[in-house]
C-alpha cells in the first residue's frame, strides 16, 4: 500500500535537508525557513526521505508531480506485455495434414510471443505406448526450434503427456516486429502504386510523341492569291 508523503505543515520536524526545485542542494534549514521559501516560490515542501537524519524535503509543485507520476504509471501498464499460454492438443497417431495444421498454430503463437502448452491425449490401448507421444513432441519441438524452445520437457499427466514451449522473442519485441512489418508492407504498396502511376504517365508521354503531326492547311486571302 502506497503512503502519501508529508507535505507543507504536515512535516513535523525542527529542520530538514532542503533540495531546490531543480535538484540543487540548499542545505540544512529550519522547517520555518523551508516553508517560507516554498510559499515565496508558490511551491510545496514535500518530504521525500523521511528516514534520513534530518529528513530530506524538496520544493516542488506536488499536484503536477502526482499527475505526471500517474500518467507514467498508466503508460507503463499500457506497455506491459502479458505472456499468454496457448494450448494445442494432439493425438499420438495424428495424420500428416492435421499435424501440419497444429504445427502452424504453434508457430503462430510462438511468433506472437506466447507460450504454448502441447498436450498429447492417449486413449484406450494408446496409453501403453507413451513413447509415441514422446517422439511426437520431440518432432514438434525440432520443427519449431527457430521460434521457440522447450521450457518444460514432456511429462506424463494421467492419460495425457504435456510439454511447454517458450518463445525466443518477448511479446513486446514480437509486437514491434509485426508493426514494423506492417509499416514496411504499406510502404511497399505505396511505392508500387507510385511506380505504376509513373509508368502510365511515361506511356502516355511516349504515345503522344509517336502520334503524327498533321500539317497545317495551306490557304490565303484573295489578296494574296492576286
Amino acid at each position: 500500500m502506497s503512503v502519501e508523503p508529508r507535505i507543507n505543515d504536515r512535516i513535523r520536524v525542527p529542520e530538514v535537508r532542503l533540495v531546490g526545485p531543480n535538484g540543487e542542494q540548499v542545505g540544512i534549514v529550519r522547517i520555518e525557513d523551508a516553508l517560507r521559501l516554498a510559499a515565496e516560490a508558490e511551491l510545496d515542501l514535500v518530504e521525500v526521505a523521511p528516514s534520513a537524519r534530518p529528513p530530506v524535503a524538496k520544493l516542488m509543485d506536488y499536484g503536477k508531480y502526482k499527475y505526471e507520476s500517474a500518467m507514467k504509471a498508466r503508460e507503463a501498464r499500457r506497455n506491459q506485455s502479458h505472456v499468454l499460454i496457448k494450448e494445442q492438443k494432439l493425438r499420438p497417431k495424428i495424420d500428416t495434414h492435421d499435424y501440419e495444421t497444429k504445427k502452424r498454430n504453434v508457430e503462430r503463437f510462438l511468433a506472437e510471443g506466447d507460450k504454448v502448452k502441447v498436450t498429447i491425449m492417449f486413449r484406450g490401448r494408446e496409453q501403453s505406448r507413451p513413447e509415441l507421444g514422446f517422439r511426437l513432441l520431440q518432432r514438434l519441438a525440432t520443427d519449431v526450434e527457430d521460434l521457440g524452445f522447450v521450457e518444460s520437457s514432456p511429462k506424463q499427466d494421467g492419460r495425457n503427456m504435456i510439454m511447454v514451449l517458450g518463445p525466443h522473442k518477448k511479446k513486446a519485441d514480437a509486437k514491434a516486429d509485426r508493426q514494423a512489418a506492417k509499416v514496411e508492407r504499406q510502404a511497399q504498396r505505396e511505392a508500387d502504386a507510385e511506380a505504376e502511376r509513373a509508368e502510365r504517365a511515361a506511356g502516355r508521354e511516349a504515345a503522344a510523341k509517336e502520334r503524327p503531326v498533321r500539317p497545317a492547311r495551306s490557304g490565303g486571302t484573295a489578296e494574296n492569291e492576286e
